[in-house]
């Protein structure tokens, strides 16, 4: 008995390891970070993305002044930076506001226009005067996919949807390497106008802006990208990738470079 029992312990490490190694995932190093893999070598643009919620009853006079003071920092060569995009949200949550900036040079672009705002008396009025207007605010630093179309102006009149993933932690190369080919399946109607990837603020988001004429268009060629050969099954390999996704359909402003 003595004995059986002596064999039975001295196998059960052996058999505990190979129950691990059925459970535990051997990864290689990264030789690189994340960011350096995905995002667009030519260029060292930052962007950043504001969302902000605003008092229902403040919506009109918020947008008004926003008008009035941001295309003097987006035209102000001295402001290394660009309004990519300024919208108020249709569908999704209501009396919402979204800007896209972008910041030619990087963390030190941003670094400089921030430095110079604050000593700019009427950015540091218009701020406290749109800070009584909001309920809430939150910004993301962002980094552009090195295979998404670069955003640039675009005539309208158009419509937006900005569609946002949480993705599971680790997946982002996964997700960069499938969509570096499902992006050429929507190509086709010059809908995609850009895809980033969060840096500072809520980590492993993702953030994928299309432009459309209206809301039938959008439908239509969603569903033609399905008798793609190919695009279901990118479908089906990237969805287990996301935790949460979220959709807004959004109008832009009259000072917006993508109308």
């Amino acid at each position: 008995l003595m004995c059986r029992g002596l064999a039975s312990s001295a196998s059960r490490p052996r058999e505990d390891s190979w129950l691990k190694s059925l459970f535990v995932r051997k990864v290689d190093p990264r030789k690189d970070a994340h960011s350096n893999l995905l995002a667009k070598r030519e260029t060292s643009s930052l962007y950043k993305l504001q969302i902000h919620n605003v008092k229902p009853e403040c919506l009109d006079a918020y947008n008004k002044l926003c008008q009035e003071v941001l295309p003097k920092i987006h035209e102000e060569k001295h402001y290394p930076c660009a309004l990519v995009g300024t919208w108020n949200t249709w569908y999704g949550e209501q009396d919402q506001a979204v800007h896209l900036w972008r910041y030619e040079g990087g963390y030190p672009a941003l670094n400089e226009v921030m430095s110079k705002l604050r000593q700019n008396k009427e950015f540091t009025e218009f701020r406290k005067e749109r800070g009584n207007m909001l309920l809430s605010r939150k910004n993301q630093l962002l980094l552009e996919f090195s295979f998404w179309n670069e955003p640039v102006p675009r005539e309208g009149p158009n419509i937006y949807e900005l569609r946002s993933y949480q993705l599971r932690p680790g997946t982002m190369i996964e997700w960069g390497n499938y969509w570096a080919r499902a992006i050429r399946f929507r190509q086709d109607n010059n809908e995609a106008v850009g895809g980033f990837f969060s840096q500072i603020g809520q980590l492993y988001m993702v953030h994928h802006l299309w432009a459309y004429k209206d809301l039938q268009t959008r439908e239509d060629i969603r569903n033609a990208a399905w008798n793609k050969p190919g695009w279901d099954e990118l479908v089906y390999y990237t969805v287990p990738l996301i935790q949460e996704m979220e959709s807004r359909i959004m109008i832009p402003l009259k000072i917006s470079p993508l109308q």
